[in-house]
């Protein structure tokens, strides 16, 4: 594969990732602050399924594209900006995988909790913080690796 194509492949799934992450945290914020038991169930249900199609596939892809590239341009994996990239990126990764596990035990305790016609335990609220807190240096970090990825040919980067 060519790298104008890989590269191009590289920042639509960047985008994909980025919107999907961004979308779901937004859609499922807001049905949490509407204390609607069934449509808070409905969108931990969407959330999780998000995560499986897009932002799964793209977690997998970034990576492989972006060594891919780094690769056929020939730069080492010690360069700044490609160092704090992979750092950051692994940050991301490592407030992610909880925010999965948390996200599939909400979507269980809201369907739960729907089909019995109850209200949310505070177990639910518990994990609605974490996956909160979670996702704040998640989403920081990967706003700074767009950040690099944009800004790494400026004069005195590489």
């Amino acid at each position: 594969m060519s790298y104008p194509l890989i590269k191009t492949l590289h920042i639509l799934s960047m985008v994909l990732l980025f919107g999907t992450g961004l979308g779901s945290a937004f859609y499922k914020w807001m049905a949490d602050r509407s204390g609607n038991v069934a449509h808070i169930a409905a969108t931990n249900r969407h959330v999780v399924l998000a995560d499986w199609l897009f932002t799964t596939p793209t977690v997998i892809f970034q990576p492989l594209s972006g060594l891919y590239l780094v690769q056929q341009l020939g730069l080492p994996l010690s360069t700044p900006w490609l160092a704090a990239t992979l750092t950051l990126y692994t940050l991301a990764g490592i407030c992610w995988l909880p925010v999965v596990w948390l996200q599939i035990r909400m979507r269980q305790i809201a369907a739960s909790s729907c089909a019995q016609h109850s209200p949310l335990p505070p177990q639910y609220w518990q994990y609605a913080r974490c996956w909160f807190w979670l996702g704040v240096p998640a989403f920081s970090a990967m706003v700074l690796v767009v950040a690099l990825m944009v800004f790494k040919h400026l004069p005195g980067a590489q």
